[in-house]
């Protein structure tokens, strides 16, 4: 019987040898004290072509990751509307299509979405008025931002996150936010990836070494009760 602690995506892919060797990481899951919300690359680009699967809309979007991120997007509104019931500051991170900054790419993709609006929140998800928005170069949100200083001037000690890539800039974004102290929850219907591998290794990998990986249910579950006091 699959265990609460690897009762995630991942189950059916991950073996029990594995599961052993990995037993040491076995902990209490919590969401840390005063979060915020980080949505990750939450962009156009990412969206483009709709719903549709991921071999067919790449023909067109390259940058997309079709069916597998809009399945988190009705999540994703789950989580930013109990957020924002709850008082939480929220924050986005997108890529920098300013002037000529584009030219430092986060990843060696070759073939790319090159549309005037890629970076651009998608409208489903968007930032509300007191939101704040990080513009990045590069793959982790922290790196050469202004982030950290607006998470200390918050006075923000823990993070929610979501967005994508699993593998890519999520990943980035989270070993980064891991580095400088933060405690970690990532809520697994908020992520995706292009394929079903990547995501489910790479939150595997994350959940034990650099992160809680927590339902949505639960994680809507505090938002609410902090929203009492």
């Amino acid at each position: 019987m699959t265990e609460t602690f690897e009762d995630y995506c991942w189950k059916d892919i991950i073996d029990e040898e594995t599961l052993k060797i990995y037993g040491a990481y076995q902990r209490p899951l919590k969401i840390g004290p005063k979060p915020a919300i980080l949505m990750i690359d939450v962009y156009q680009a990412s969206y483009d072509g709709g719903q549709q699967p991921v071999l067919d809309v790449i023909k067109d979007h390259p940058s997309s990751c079709g069916e597998r991120a809009w399945a988190m997007v009705e999540p994703g509104k789950q989580l930013l509307r109990a957020a924002r019931a709850a008082g939480l500051p929220i924050i986005y991170s997108t890529g920098d299509a300013r002037s000529r900054a584009e030219r430092g790419r986060p990843t060696n993709r070759v073939n790319m979405t090159q549309s005037d609006n890629a970076y651009e929140i998608l409208p489903e998800l968007a930032p509300q008025a007191d939101d704040l928005i990080i513009y990045k170069q590069r793959a982790s949100c922290f790196y050469g931002t202004p982030l950290m200083s607006h998470l200390i001037t918050l006075g923000v000690q823990s993070l929610i996150i979501g967005g994508g890539t699993t593998s890519g800039c999520l990943r980035a974004g989270v070993q980064d936010a891991k580095a400088n102290g933060f405690h970690i929850t990532l809520v697994e219907e908020c992520c995706y990836d292009r394929t079903p591998i990547n995501h489910k290794v790479n939150l595997f990998d994350m959940h034990h070494k650099y992160a809680d990986v927590m339902k949505l249910k639960d994680v809507l579950k505090y938002l609410k009760e902090i929203q009492q006091y």
